[in-house]
Protein backbone atom coordinates (compact mmCIF):
# COMPACT_ATOMS: atom_id res chain seq x y z
CA UNK A 1 0.00 0.00 0.00
CA UNK A 2 1.29 3.20 -1.04
CA UNK A 3 0.50 6.58 1.34
CA UNK A 4 -1.59 7.55 -1.62
CA UNK A 5 -3.57 4.39 -1.45
CA UNK A 6 -4.41 4.75 2.04
CA UNK A 7 -5.03 8.47 2.13
CA UNK A 8 -7.50 7.39 -0.89
CA UNK A 9 -8.82 5.17 1.21
CA UNK A 10 -9.09 7.88 4.47
CA UNK A 11 -10.86 9.75 2.60
CA UNK A 12 -13.97 7.38 1.09
CA UNK A 13 -14.26 6.48 4.77
CA UNK A 14 -14.86 9.55 6.14
CA UNK A 15 -17.44 10.78 2.79
CA UNK A 16 -19.32 7.12 3.37
CA UNK A 17 -19.96 7.49 7.31
CA UNK A 18 -20.95 11.04 5.88
CA UNK A 19 -23.16 10.51 3.72
CA UNK A 20 -23.21 6.38 2.64
CA UNK A 21 -25.31 3.58 3.73
CA UNK A 22 -23.49 1.06 6.39
CA UNK A 23 -22.60 -1.46 3.51
CA UNK A 24 -20.73 0.97 1.66
CA UNK A 25 -18.88 2.41 4.68
CA UNK A 26 -18.52 -2.17 5.93
CA UNK A 27 -16.88 -2.98 2.01
CA UNK A 28 -13.90 -1.16 3.35
CA UNK A 29 -13.17 -3.60 5.54
CA UNK A 30 -11.25 -6.31 5.00
CA UNK A 31 -13.34 -9.60 6.14
CA UNK A 32 -11.77 -10.42 9.37
CA UNK A 33 -11.35 -7.15 10.57
CA UNK A 34 -11.95 -5.26 13.99
CA UNK A 35 -13.81 -1.78 15.22
CA UNK A 36 -13.42 -0.58 18.62
CA UNK A 37 -14.97 2.70 18.80
CA UNK A 38 -14.43 4.26 21.07
CA UNK A 39 -11.50 2.21 22.17
CA UNK A 40 -12.70 0.57 25.69
CA UNK A 41 -15.96 -0.63 24.22
CA UNK A 42 -16.80 -3.77 23.12
CA UNK A 43 -14.25 -5.08 19.82
CA UNK A 44 -16.74 -5.70 16.85
CA UNK A 45 -15.10 -8.43 14.54
CA UNK A 46 -18.34 -9.76 12.13
CA UNK A 47 -19.67 -8.26 9.49
CA UNK A 48 -23.02 -8.29 11.11
CA UNK A 49 -21.73 -6.86 14.19
CA UNK A 50 -20.31 -3.87 12.01
CA UNK A 51 -23.67 -3.51 9.68
CA UNK A 52 -25.08 -3.06 12.99
CA UNK A 53 -22.60 -0.48 14.25
CA UNK A 54 -22.38 1.65 10.98
CA UNK A 55 -26.59 1.24 10.34
CA UNK A 56 -27.18 3.33 13.55
CA UNK A 57 -25.62 6.59 11.78
CA UNK A 58 -26.74 5.60 8.73
CA UNK A 59 -30.40 6.60 9.71
CA UNK A 60 -29.80 10.35 10.59
CA UNK A 61 -29.16 13.11 8.50
CA UNK A 62 -25.20 13.96 8.72
CA UNK A 63 -21.78 15.11 7.50
CA UNK A 64 -18.41 14.75 7.85
CA UNK A 65 -15.13 16.84 7.28
CA UNK A 66 -11.55 15.55 7.42
CA UNK A 67 -9.61 18.15 9.35
CA UNK A 68 -6.05 15.78 9.21
CA UNK A 69 -4.58 12.83 8.65
CA UNK A 70 -0.85 11.38 8.98
CA UNK A 71 0.34 7.72 7.96
CA UNK A 72 2.95 5.89 8.11
CA UNK A 73 3.87 2.23 7.22
CA UNK A 74 0.34 0.27 6.79
CA UNK A 75 -1.44 2.85 9.35
CA UNK A 76 -3.35 5.76 8.98
CA UNK A 77 -4.04 7.95 11.60
CA UNK A 78 -6.66 10.82 11.60
CA UNK A 79 -9.21 13.12 12.98
CA UNK A 80 -12.89 14.15 11.87
CA UNK A 81 -15.76 16.04 12.03
CA UNK A 82 -19.21 13.93 12.30
CA UNK A 83 -22.02 16.42 12.70
CA UNK A 84 -25.50 14.23 12.95
CA UNK A 85 -28.99 15.94 13.10
CA UNK A 86 -32.28 14.07 14.49
CA UNK A 87 -35.09 16.32 14.53
CA UNK A 88 -34.26 19.72 16.23
CA UNK A 89 -30.96 18.07 18.23
CA UNK A 90 -27.86 17.90 16.54
CA UNK A 91 -24.42 16.76 17.79
CA UNK A 92 -20.86 17.22 16.76
CA UNK A 93 -18.04 14.18 17.38
CA UNK A 94 -14.84 14.90 16.50
CA UNK A 95 -12.90 11.34 16.82
CA UNK A 96 -9.31 10.37 16.25
CA UNK A 97 -9.20 7.26 14.35
CA UNK A 98 -6.14 5.02 13.87
CA UNK A 99 -6.73 2.75 10.53
CA UNK A 100 -4.41 -0.68 9.52
CA UNK A 101 -5.02 -1.40 6.39
CA UNK A 102 -3.75 -4.75 4.70
CA UNK A 103 -1.51 -5.12 1.48
CA UNK A 104 -5.37 -4.60 -0.56
CA UNK A 105 -6.34 -1.49 0.86
CA UNK A 106 -8.94 -2.95 3.50
CA UNK A 107 -9.16 -1.65 6.64
CA UNK A 108 -8.00 -4.80 9.04
CA UNK A 109 -8.26 -2.36 12.38
CA UNK A 110 -9.72 0.54 13.34
CA UNK A 111 -10.03 2.59 16.81
CA UNK A 112 -11.34 5.41 17.61
CA UNK A 113 -10.02 8.13 20.34
CA UNK A 114 -12.87 9.80 21.64
CA UNK A 115 -15.52 9.71 24.97
CA UNK A 116 -18.75 9.82 24.87
CA UNK A 117 -18.95 11.28 28.22
CA UNK A 118 -17.28 14.44 27.37
CA UNK A 119 -16.39 14.73 23.22
CA UNK A 120 -19.98 14.32 21.82
CA UNK A 121 -21.39 17.58 22.32
CA UNK A 122 -24.83 19.14 21.12
CA UNK A 123 -24.85 21.82 19.03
Amino acid sequence: MSNEQIASAVQAYVELVGSGTAEQVVDLYAESATVEDPIGSDIKSTREALLEFYGVIAQLERSTELKWMRIAGDTAVFEFSLVTAAGDAKFEVTPVDIMRFDDDGRVVSMRAVWDPATDLKQI
